[in-house]
């Protein structure tokens, strides 16, 4: 009862949420375009399928999702799984927490590749590119690139340090590389670094830092517990673009044989 009573008031809340999106659809095609709706029992239909969809999504992660993220990061920073360090006085010390970062990069290259926004673009940039950049290639450039950011951004809630001073060091970077990064990849670049948060990532993740940084001694859940989602986006920019670079290198040397 009480899973169906949530479901339920979740799926008034997206009906709520998704209204204004359908009035204004409405509202344009029937005021500016001003011609009738194309196939209005098909539209209807798919509006249903969304609803009950995103419904089960939202009521998914708040009923296993978020919890799985707290129970594994409280598992993950117990002293039986924690590493043991030479001189270690039992405050905070980053090498004990060699589990932790291993299992984030590991969850952020998993998610990641399991993302349906970016397998959608990967299809795109493929068939748009006529074949020149890799689906895959791309899926695991920018898997990579979350899995180094949600390792790093877990090594961050441990050692405390501002979060700023990495975003801003990760963009510097990125500035970097795009003056020197073919000029065809670096939109596509960008763009892989919005699409990486999106359904199955974020919830995960983001379960995973605020569970990480209650468990941690002396990290305030709402401080540190969120900003991986940050790194999630930049460090795909980095590694989509430094994948273009060594693909540039490598036909030029290729070329010069």
């Amino acid at each position: 009862m009480a899973l169906l009573e949530a479901l339920t008031l979740t799926l008034l809340g997206t009906v709520w949420d998704v209204l204004p999106i359908a009035a204004i659809v409405l509202g344009f095609q029937v005021l500016v375009i001003r011609r009738a709706i194309p196939n209005p029992k098909r539209v209807l239909i798919g509006f249903a399928y969304v609803l009950v969809g995103m419904a089960l999504f939202l009521t998914g992660l708040e009923q296993a999702l978020f919890p799985l993220g707290r129970l594994l990061a409280h598992q993950l920073t117990h002293p039986s799984v924690l590493s043991d360090v030479a001189g270690d006085t039992g405050g905070v010390v980053w090498q004990r927490y060699l589990w932790v970062y291993l299992f984030a990069g590991l969850i952020g290259f998993s998610t990641t590749i399991a993302e349906p926004a970016l397998i959608a673009v990967a299809m795109k940039a493929h068939s748009v590119s006529g074949g020149a950049v890799s689906t895959w290639g791309l899926r695991i450039a920018v898997a990579i690139g979350v899995a180094v950011g949600i390792a790093l951004g877990t090594y961050r809630i441990v050692t405390g340090t501002p979060l700023h001073y990495y975003i801003m060091a990760g963009y510097l970077i990125v500035i970097i590389q795009t003056a020197f990064a073919p000029r065809a990849i670096i939109p596509l670049a960008y763009d892989s670094g919005g699409v990486t948060t999106s359904t199955v990532t974020v919830p995960v993740v983001a379960a995973l830092g605020l569970g990480l940084a209650s468990s941690v001694p002396g990290r305030n859940p709402l401080l540190d517990g969120f900003g991986l989602i940050a790194f999630a986006s930049v460090f795909p920019i980095i590694a989509v673009l430094a994948y273009a670079q060594l693909s540039a290198l490598r036909n030029r040397d290729r070329k010069s044989i």
